[in-house]
């Protein structure tokens, strides 16, 4: 944020706050305790004003006084940030990280363009589609190898019992 924005800035809020004294002061007896509630003459031209414009006024003057205050705190801060070179570091910081990605930018686009000149970026991707053809047919190849253990598991299954009957029989033939 620059000076010319901060004090933009500070001076919007400034009128809100005099705009929310101004309302509560004025609507509110009660807000502002220093001043009496009684009427009172203005010497000036002598005659009574209401003591919520007497509030109204006492609060303006605060907020002016504030404005005075913090404005010339704001031109010390501001003062001091750039004697600091606070400001200079943060910009040279900025400039130098701009530098170091439009550079790091570069070496991209140079890397990119020297792989695909090579082939390098076809290549590797002829590659990814021969693999992705290959894993389909294996998949394939797998799916039809788990069908024909499928069907022929009820046969294996039927010949491995049939089997064992036998040796079942032959071994009480032989123990008989």
């Amino acid at each position: 944020m620059c000076v010319a924005q901060i004090t933009k800035s500070f001076f919007s809020l400034s009128y809100v706050y005099l705009f929310i004294i101004f309302w509560h002061g004025y609507y509110d007896p009660m807000s502002s305790p220093s001043i009496d509630n009684s009427e009172s003459k203005n010497p000036d031209i002598g005659t009574t004003v209401d003591p919520s414009i007497q509030r109204t006024i006492r609060t303006i003057k605060d907020v002016a006084s504030n404005i005075r205050v913090a404005s010339s705190r704001m031109r010390d801060v501001v003062r001091a940030v750039r004697e600091s070179g606070a400001i200079d570091e943060l910009t040279m910081a900025v400039h130098e990280a701009t530098i170091a990605a439009r550079d790091t930018t570069r070496e991209i686009s140079e890397t990119a363009r020297e792989l695909k000149e090579r082939g390098v970026i076809k290549d590797t991707a002829t590659a990814v589609e021969e693999t992705a053809v290959a894993a389909r047919e294996i998949g394939e190849t797998a799916k039809h190898t788990a069908q024909q253990v499928g069907e022929s598991a009820p046969v294996t299954g039927e010949a491995l019992r049939d089997a064992a009957t036998k040796i079942k029989s032959t071994r009480k033939k032989r123990s008989t």
